[in-house]
């Protein structure tokens, strides 16, 4: 987690706010970081307003750390209002890039209206520093639900034969863990050789929320194999990890990501459409093609509500294609081939 030094860009009362979300709430560095981001952002905004600057102010450049609770007090719905329309008009994507297409999905801005009412709770609830939450009856952007892109299982096969390269055994295994225990790549670069106990593995998930996740037996012995054969901590100053990159350090998250998209290439899969993520949904819907409950998954992939979890229902089921075949109205319906002939 980065010091409470590191936000000296901001003003006191949203240092007060992650310190509050760091120590007492125990977020992840990832949801800290995010809120300080976003957070940093909506001021910057309200400052371009409040202070009449030119429209095409770069807003980056604004300074906030004097924004403080007086500031923050005068800010009204209508203001917010603007600021979620800059976001889904204005606000560029991708600052580095040469882009004709501005504003951010809904999604992104649903994440930051997310941020905004929790630092208004806080303001509100918790430290009572406002009498009024001005995003209190705010309704988040509508969300368009897509089915999730997964492997097939004759895919997901070609992937685990097409690996090769320095490290396979370790590749396999950590193909063989995405693909079997839908860990999250955060939750699998964090593991360490600890966290493994026979076929579990004791996994830090979202919200540093501890889960054990069992293993099969192909996967765990394709991780004995590459933790004997293949895990080699010589030279490194944390022993730790399990999982270890080229350079003797943790594998990060950038290094999984380059490693999945090299082995789905081999495997004559579109890197550009499959990622490690999508690896988490193919063990999802395979779990649930197996007969696994959906709460069950919910527990194995570590997710809050439930509703994250059904967006995997919608698998092809046997069942469900018996239950077409299974009315009279089936037979009645086929064409009579004897009279078309």
């Amino acid at each position: 987690m980065p010091s409470y030094s590191a936000y000296s860009d901001c003003p006191r009362v949203l240092r007060d706010f992650l310190s509050y979300h760091e120590t007492i709430r125990g977020q992840s560095a990832k949801t800290i970081a995010e809120y300080h981001l976003d957070l940093r952002m909506f001021l910057r905004f309200m400052k371009l307003m409040h202070d009449d600057m030119p429209y095409d102010t770069d807003l980056d450049s604004i300074d906030i750390r004097d924004c403080d609770i007086a500031f923050i007090r005068q800010i009204t719905t209508t203001q917010i209002y603007d600021y979620l329309t800059y976001l889904a008009n204005d606000r560029v994507k991708f600052p580095d890039t040469a882009s004709e297409h501005a504003g951010i999905g809904a999604a992104a801005r649903a994440r930051k209206l997310s941020a905004i009412k929790s630092f208004y709770k806080y303001l509100t609830v918790r430290t009572k520093q406002l009498d009024e939450n001005p995003v209190a009856d705010l309704e988040y952007p509508k969300l368009r639900r897509s089915l999730p892109k997964f492997l097939t299982l004759e895919q997901s096969i070609r992937l685990l034969r097409s690996i090769d390269g320095l490290y396979p055994k370790r590749d396999y295994a950590i193909l063989c863990i995405f693909l079997n225990c839908g860990l999250r790549i955060s939750e699998l670069t964090g593991l360490n050789l600890s966290d493994v106990t026979g076929d579990q593995l004791r996994v830090l998930g979202k919200g540093n929320k501890e889960r054990f996740v069992y293993m099969s037996e192909a996967c765990q012995e394709a991780l004995d194999d590459y933790i004997r054969h293949e895990r080699n901590t010589d030279g490194m100053k944390d022993p730790r990890p399990l999982f270890i990159s080229r350079d003797h350090n943790r594998m990060s998250t950038s290094a999984v990501h380059r490693m999945v998209k090299k082995h789905l290439f081999a495997a004559g899969i579109d890197p550009a459409q499959y990622s490690a993520h999508k690896l988490r949904h193919t063990a999802a819907t395979m779990m649930l093609q197996g007969g696994v409950d959906v709460r069950t998954v919910q527990e194995v992939l570590g997710h809050e509500n439930l509703n994250t979890t059904q967006i995997y229902t919608h698998i092809e089921s046997a069942e469900l294609r018996i239950a077409a075949d299974a009315s009279p109205l089936v037979q009645a319906m086929k064409p009579d081939k004897e009279s078309d002939a």
